[in-house]
């Protein structure tokens, strides 16, 4: 039994005790309801699918790929024989960095796609580019440029680094374009560039039937 206390004070005290703990409940809830935005800047975790198939791609030789995907990130990679790829970054500009390198060696180009890619052949009809790692197409010696190329040499050599934008993709195969990406000139027509690959390739065909 409590003295000196009135029932009247007592049931006001107990009765903005019970006011107090729902008002922080309340700021409880609303905090949980509504969490801060995490920075960019905090550890990011992401879990990606790529195709099981390209997985021995992603590794690499020796784990020569994924390693160097992890020295230039510093992110931590887990790769599951499933396709499963788990991504632990230091921050969100790591993480993104981290899936596009993935993605370089995971990917299949697309049409329209634009590439910074490596001159690995030479042919007399064009040149052999490596747009993705272990991934070429064929840049046509009519694609090099709005000009007349004559000989592909004019303008690429093996070793070169050139931007390419993929025009057409069958089965596997991908057309390239380095002109696409150049100005084109005022008095350039598309018939005139078709007429000299017609040109081009019915004098390729003659020349092979010669030799024969």
């Amino acid at each position: 039994k409590l003295t000196g206390i009135s029932t009247q004070i007592l049931k006001e005290a107990l009765e903005q005790a019970k006011k107090a703990r729902f008002f922080i409940l309340d700021k409880i809830d609303a905090t949980i309801s509504n969490p801060a935005e995490i920075s960019e800047f905090a550890p990011k975790f992401k879990m990606i699918g790529v195709n099981p198939d390209k997985i021995r791609i992603l590794i690499g030789p020796g784990g020569k790929n994924i390693k160097a995907i992890i020295d230039e990130t510093g992110s931590d990679v887990e790769i599951q024989d499933s396709g499963i790829v788990n991504i632990f970054a230091p921050d969100g500009p790591t993480l993104e960095k981290t899936i596009n390198l993935i993605n370089s060696y995971v990917k299949d180009p697309e049409v329209g796609e634009i590439y910074e890619g490596t001159v690995k052949d030479i042919k007399e009809f064009g040149a052999f580019v490596e747009i993705l790692p272990g991934v070429e197409g064929l840049c046509h010696i009519s694609e090099l440029a709005y000009k007349r190329v004559m000989n592909v040499e004019e303008i690429l050599k093996i070793g070169d680094n050139v931007k390419v934008k993929i025009i057409d993709s069958r089965g596997g195969k991908y057309s390239l374009s380095r002109k696409a990406l150049l100005e084109k000139p005022d008095d350039y027509t598309e018939e005139e560039n078709n007429n000299r690959r017609d040109n081009r390739d019915k004098k390729r065909r003659d020349n092979n039937r010669k030799r024969y």
